[in-house]
């Protein structure tokens, strides 16, 4: 991990408007030519932060995810490839730069730079400890102590649960600075437009996150009962391209619409077969109708245009949403509160389906019913508990696998999956392997190339991606 101090053109723009005007005689003896990060203010490092958080969370690394959460289908190509575990390190190298370079860099210069802006500095620290807890969830062990100055070389790696320990401390950071700041209509911020609480609300659903992959459910809760409280305050990707032009689109519907057109798709993943009616993995009863959802879901391989629903050219993509967080709720809630508090909360997420939720307007003439569940559903013999477990592990069972489907193109099925085959293998979505042979499930994805091969205390070796990591071994 080479010197990261890296200025981006958007800033370098803005500079050259700003001082394009000066005085040919002013500051005659100065190299014309030579622009200071520091004259460049601090706020303009925040949109490149925020797009290269974004094309981190939701870009090619997701994708592979979701190959091997049992969501998507490698049909050709790389993905092909990918999808049967022939994975190279060489896959995770511009991820690794968006999360070190993007996102690291320019949320540092704003911290340094901005110290008296207490809004900027927080939705700063969200985003870097957004793009650095992902980091350690996907590849284990990560740069995190020593990467905190752009000037260091060779960061050593820290051990995985020492760096989600460090996102929770900068989700506190982050949340003690908005809650001092007030808000101000910011055009650099392309998520919120500089609306303090929605982001407090984000970092608090982040902190459920973070605990939740370290099984500290008790934290979780108390974290999400401050989070996104409303699908309409969900912290999103919204594209904000035009049909004309080929920019700023749903990075998926972007990808398949030009050289990866073909490569992959829903084909018969078993997220597919959960929500098919005509599947016998169905998930449906008669409290509940996923015919809309399904076709809303579904990704069609062969090319963008072909798709309306959940990638279709300017629909949202979530990076920490409502529906993350009230599922939260209800799983930590039944976990630690008891069977009514978790019941309450799938109840509240499944009255939000039966409103619309989950699907666009093209799909909206679909069938879909998500009724109310009761106590009697999830007894010994229920609709929810045909094999007669007890209750609240049918009711958990039940939650896991609405997080399954609702958490289509996020990380939160890999996360939870490989969460739940440590201590809760009776709440496993049961998806099959990608291939008979693979020697189980994959733990966790590769370390890049560039960084095993510049950086003097990267391991020495990629320890494979059917190594768990360390918070799940």
């Amino acid at each position: 991990m080479k010197k990261r101090n890296l200025i981006y053109t958007m800033a370098l723009s803005m500079s050259f408007l700003l001082f394009s005007c000066q005085g040919l005689v002013d500051d005659i003896n100065e190299d014309p030519n030579s622009i200071s990060s520091l004259d460049i203010p601090p706020v303009l490092y925040l949109t490149g932060a925020q797009l290269s958080n974004v094309s981190f969370q939701l870009g090619h690394l997701s994708r592979i995810s979701a190959l091997y959460s049992g969501q998507l289908f490698g049909f050709a190509s790389v993905y092909g490839d990918i999808y049967r575990y022939n994975i190279s390190t060489a896959e995770s190298n511009s991820s690794w730069n968006k999360i070190y370079v993007g996102v690291r860099t320019n949320t540092k210069f704003i911290q340094e730079n901005s110290p008296g802006d207490n809004l900027l500095v927080g939705i700063s620290k969200v985003i870097e400890a957004h793009a650095l807890g992902s980091a350690a969830s996907v590849f284990g062990d990560v740069p995190s102590s020593q990467s905190n100055s752009i000037d260091t070389e060779d960061p050593a790696f820290d051990n995985q649960l020492s760096v989600l320990s460090d996102v929770q401390k900068l989700l506190d950071e982050a949340i003690s600075s908005l809650q001092s700041a007030n808000s101000r209509p910011m055009a650099e911020d392309i998520h919120f437009n500089g609306d303090k609480d929605k982001w407090m609300a984000t970092a608090y659903t982040l902190k459920a996150r973070y605990y939740t992959i370290t099984r500290d459910y008790g934290n979780a809760y108390s974290a999400a009962t401050n989070g996104i409280m409303d699908a309409a305050d969900s912290f999103e990707f919204v594209p904000r391209g035009t049909e004309a032009s080929t920019d700023d689109k749903n990075q998926f519907n972007t990808t398949l619409s030009g050289a990866r057109g073909g490569d992959i798709g829903s084909g018969e993943s078993y997220l597919t077969q959960l929500l098919d009616p005509a599947n016998a993995a169905y998930r449906g009863n008669s409290k509940t109708d996923e015919t809309a959802r399904s076709a809303y879901s579904y990704v069609v391989e062969t090319d963008g245009e072909s798709n309306f629903g959940i990638i279709a050219p300017f629909e949202p993509n979530n990076l920490a949403s409502y529906e993350e967080n009230i599922l939260t709720l209800a799983e930590a809630g039944a976990r630690t509160q008891g069977f009514s508090t978790g019941l309450g909360h799938l109840n509240d997420y499944r009255a939000w389906l039966s409103g619309g939720g989950k699907i666009n307007s093209n799909f909206d003439t679909l069938a879909y019913s998500y009724t109310a569940y009761e106590d009697a559903d999830f007894m010994g013999g229920g609709m929810e508990n045909s094999d007669n477990i007890e209750m609240t592990r049918a009711l958990l069972r039940e939650i896991i696998e609405e997080r399954y489907v609702s958490g289509f193109l996020s990380w939160m099925p890999f996360d939870d999956h490989r969460r739940l085959r440590k201590s809760d293998q009776d709440l496993v979505v049961p998806f099959p392997l990608n291939d008979s042979t693979a020697s189980g499930h994959v733990g966790r994805l590769p370390y890049p190339t560039d960084e095993l091969n510049s950086n003097a205390n990267a391991p020495g070796a990629d320890p494979g991606i059917f190594t768990s990591t360390a918070v799940n071994q």
